[in-house]
């Protein structure tokens, strides 16, 4: 069967008929093909054949066991010298072993490395255009995907229906801009640090996305009002897809919801709306991806979403596990999620680009420019304050300049130390 073939029969099943009644219907498609894929991988994965018990698994303990895992007898290093040499070259359309290569740092900062199959890559792109696309534009649509690397992964959505156009990151951004206004695309994709490189040089005027997505860094509130006004949108979708597997994409609405018809969730509680997701992808089968601890801060959406999905609403991604920032108590050490942190920043005047990273239990750096004495100090008071609400020393607050590096995810919130 062809892959675009693969492709529409994708669409098809996950455009109309990928919706349940309810959690219970939901619990037992999830289980038929939980039941599937691990006879699958219990005779294909070395790994799994040996394992009574399935581990949770993360970045450093998946990749470690790379070679076993894998059903495609692809080796580690090599997959890894194959993929920074796409990088490298900028020529993405090679596979090894018959699989496409893809290397992600992450924002976890740890490589690393996966593997697509063309039926999955077909799945994918079938999911990712049935889940994303506006219900009242399929034909004639125009992608702009702007990644810091392009894979035949995203170069699957090209059809005689559909326009893809990859825009590389590393290129100059006056460049970009200008094919990006003769594209003139109909759905704009990027992180959220692009988008805003689009909306502050004045580009979003020239351009009439129906759909803004954004990808691959968190989205801040702040940075999504912002995009929201430049591009006359009511809303900033954001999908939720890293190494792993496509994870989310948002409703109608604009929640975002967990892809729970391919991904199996379960929530290692930080409090009542806070999770750690471990996830199994119910689909993939060249690298399976089976009880993968995440490192991403979850927050549940308190009210059942209006669209009446039976998948996991979120109200938003917080962030990374590692940039929960701790300081000094006193008697123990105090955690503090990322939001308390950008909540510091949103009461100082003329704050736009910023970043705020954790260099020691002590000292806090605030990355951002043309800040007066006045925003500085309204800066530190927030510090101080939560600090005395959290019950912890406050710490020193140096200022310096923003820097942006677009060879980079944009991490507002990060913990160094």
């Amino acid at each position: 069967m062809s892959e675009k073939l693969l492709i529409l029969l994708n669409f098809i099943k996950f455009r109309w008929f990928s919706h349940f009644a309810d959690s219970t219907a939901l619990q037992k498609h999830q289980q038929k093909l939980f039941e599937k894929q691990m006879t699958f991988i219990g005779r294909n994965s070395s790994f799994y054949r040996e394992k009574k018990d399935l581990p949770i698994m993360d970045k450093r303990s998946f990749m470690a066991h790379f070679n076993d895992i894998n059903t495609v007898e692809a080796d580690k290093d090599h997959a890894i010298d194959f993929a920074i040499e796409c990088e490298q070259t900028r020529k993405f359309g090679k596979k090894l072993n018959g699989v496409t290569v893809g290397l992600s740092s992450g924002t976890s900062g740890h490589r690393g490395v996966f593997l697509v199959s063309d039926r999955e890559r077909a799945l994918w792109a079938g999911a990712m255009l049935a889940k994303a696309l506006p219900k009242r534009h399929l034909f004639g649509v125009r992608i702009a995907f702007f990644m810091r690397a392009n894979s035949e992964l995203y170069e699957t959505v090209k059809s005689r229906f559909i326009k893809f156009r990859f825009f590389d990151m590393f290129q100059d951004i006056d460049e970009n801009l200008q094919e990006l206004q003769t594209f003139n695309p109909t759905i704009l994709v990027a992180p959220p640090s692009c988008l805003l490189q689009i909306a502050q040089r004045n580009s979003a005027s020239q351009i009439k996305p129906v759909k803004v997505i954004s990808i691959a860094e968190v989205l801040e509130q702040t940075d999504a009002e912002i995009i929201k006004k430049a591009f006359n949108i009511n809303v900033v979708h954001q999908v939720y897809q890293c190494t792993e597997g496509f994870l989310g994409v948002p409703c109608e609405y604009g929640t975002l919801h967990i892809n729970e018809d391919i991904i199996k969730i379960e929530k290692e509680r930080i409090d009542e709306r806070r999770f750690i997701p471990i996830i199994t992808d119910l689909k993939r089968k060249a690298q399976p991806v089976i009880s993968y601890r995440l490192n991403d801060i979850l927050v549940e959406k308190e009210n059942p979403c209006k669209c009446g999905s039976a998948f996991i609403a979120l109200e938003k991604i917080e962030g990374r596990q590692d940039d929960i920032f701790e300081f000094e108590g006193e008697n123990k050490t105090v955690s503090v999620f990322p939001d308390l942190i950008r909540r510091c920043m949103l009461f100082a005047e003329n704050v736009e680009e910023y970043r705020v990273q954790q260099i020691s239990s002590f000292e806090v750096a605030v990355l951002a420019d043309h800040l007066g004495e006045e925003s500085k100090q309204q800066i530190v008071d927030e510090f101080n304050r939560l600090s005395t609400n959290y019950h912890f020393k406050a710490p020193n607050i140096i200022f310096k300049p923003y820097e942006y590096n677009n060879r980079q995810k944009l991490k507002r919130v990060e913990k160094l130390c």
